[in-house]
C-alpha cells in the first residue's frame, strides 16, 4: 500500500511540476482516504490467533492506524499544512478529494494532494468472498451474468491547486474540479438502498455544488461494482436524475479492467475521469455481452468512445451507503 502511493505520489508530483524548494509548505497539505496500509502486522496477529498461538502479540495492531499511509506522503514531502485521513469505506479517496477541495475553499491551502492507495490483502479478500460478492470469473458491471467484483490494487493521486495559484505559477491543469457531492443512505452496512434514491440525492448534491445543470453531464465513470444489486440501485439513481437523456450519456465502468481498488478506487477513478477530459477517450465497460433489462443504460461496451467531453461525473457508492460523486471540467485558459 506504501509502495503504490510513493509512485502514485511522486508522479503527480512531477506532473505538477511543483519544486519542493521553492515552495510554502505551511500552505500545502495532505487529504488521503483510508487504505490497509498497516494491515499486514493485523493480518499476522489473526492468523496467530486462529492458529491458536497465544504469543501473539496485541501490539501487533498498534500499527493499523488509518493515517499511516497520509502520514506516509507528509513525511516524504516535508508538507506542513492541513493533514488528514478519510474512512468511508470503498468511496474514502473520493471523499478525501472534495475534503481537499474544502480546505483549499476555506483558505487553508493553496496545493493539496490528495486520493488513495490500497493493497490486496487476506483480510478484505476473505471479507467479500464471506459475504459472497467475488465473481470466480471476471468483473462484468451492468451484464446480466455478473455475479459480483473482482478485487484490484493500486494507487491514485492527484495535485489540487487553487486556480490563480496554479496561473500565476504557470502550472500544467489537466482538469477543473468543480465541486462534490456526499451524503448517506442510512439504510444498510452493506447493501445500497435499492431504488437508487441514494446515488440520485448524491449526484443531485454534486451538480448543485457545482453550479452544473443535469443536461451539461457529457459522461460518468460508474461505481459499478458488478454486485447483482449495487449495478440496479446506480442505474436506477441516474436514470432519476437524468430522465431519459440517461440512456445517451456514455458511461464507463473501468473496474471492469482494474478491478475493484477497495479504499483507493476513487482516487484511481477520478485520474481515469482527468484523462477522459484531456484525451477525449471514454473508457469501455468490457466483459459486457449479455444486457440485463434493469441495467439498460449505455454503459460504452468493450469499446472505448472518442467525444468531446466538457463535463463528467465520478461515482463512488461504499458499504453503510457512504456515497461521493465528483464533478470535473475540462480545462480552457480563455
Amino acid at each position: 500500500c506504501d509502495q503504490f502511493v510513493l509512485v502514485a505520489f511522486r508522479e503527480a508530483w512531477r506532473s505538477a511540476c511543483l519544486d519542493r524548494d521553492n515552495i510554502d509548505k505551511g500552505r500545502m497539505g495532505v487529504v488521503l482516504g483510508a487504505g490497509s496500509g498497516g494491515i499486514l502486522s493485523v493480518e499476522k496477529y489473526f492468523r496467530d490467533f486462529y492458529q491458536g498461538q497465544k504469543r501473539s502479540s496485541p501490539s501487533l495492531l498498534i500499527s493499523y492506524s488509518l493515517a499511516t499511509t497520509t502520514d506516509l506522503i507528509a513525511i516524504e514531502s516535508g508538507l506542513k499544512g492541513p493533514r488528514t485521513t478519510t474512512a468511508t469505506v470503498c468511496s474514502s479517496s473520493s471523499a478525501s478529494i472534495g475534503v481537499a477541495y474544502e480546505m483549499i475553499q476555506m483558505g487553508l491551502a493553496d496545493v493539496m494532494v490528495t486520493g488513495g492507495s490500497d493493497s490486496l490483502c487476506e483480510v478484505s479478500y476473505s471479507g467479500f468472498s464471506s459475504l459472497k460478492l467475488v465473481d470466480p470469473e471476471s468483473c462484468k458491471p451492468f451484464d446480466k451474468r455478473r455475479q459480483g467484483l473482482i478485487i484490484g490494487e493500486g494507487a491514485g493521486i492527484l495535485i489540487l491547486e487553487e486556480l490563480e495559484h496554479a496561473l500565476k505559477r504557470k502550472a500544467p491543469i489537466h482538469a477543473e474540479f468543480l465541486g462534490f457531492g456526499i451524503c448517506a443512505d442510512a439504510y444498510h452496512l452493506t447493501a445500497p438502498e435499492p431504488n437508487g434514491e441514494g446515488v440520485e440525492r448524491v449526484i443531485r448534491i454534486a451538480l448543485v455544488h457545482a453550479g452544473v445543470s443535469p443536461e451539461e453531464v457529457d459522461t460518468i465513470n460508474a461505481h459499478g461494482t458488478a454486485t447483482p444489486f449495487n449495478d440496479i440501485a446506480e442505474t436506477r439513481g441516474m436514470k432519476r436524475v437524468f430522465g431519459e437523456r440517461a440512456k445517451e450519456i456514455p458511461i464507463s465502468g473501468i473496474k471492469s479492467m482494474v478491478g475493484h481498488c477497495l479504499g483507493s478506487a476513487g482516487g484511481i477513478e477520478a485520474v481515469a475521469t482527468v484523462m477522459t477530459l484531456e484525451t477525449g477517450i471514454i473508457p469501455p465497460t468490457i466483459h459486457y455481452e449479455v444486457p440485463d433489462p434493469l441495467c439498460d443504460l449505455n454503459y460504452t461496451p468493450n469499446q472505448s468512445l472518442r467525444k468531446d467531453v466538457r463535463i463528467a461525473l465520478s461515482n463512488s457508492f461504499a458499504f453503510g451507503g457512504n456515497n461521493v460523486c465528483l464533478v470535473f471540467k475540462k480545462f480552457s485558459s480563455e
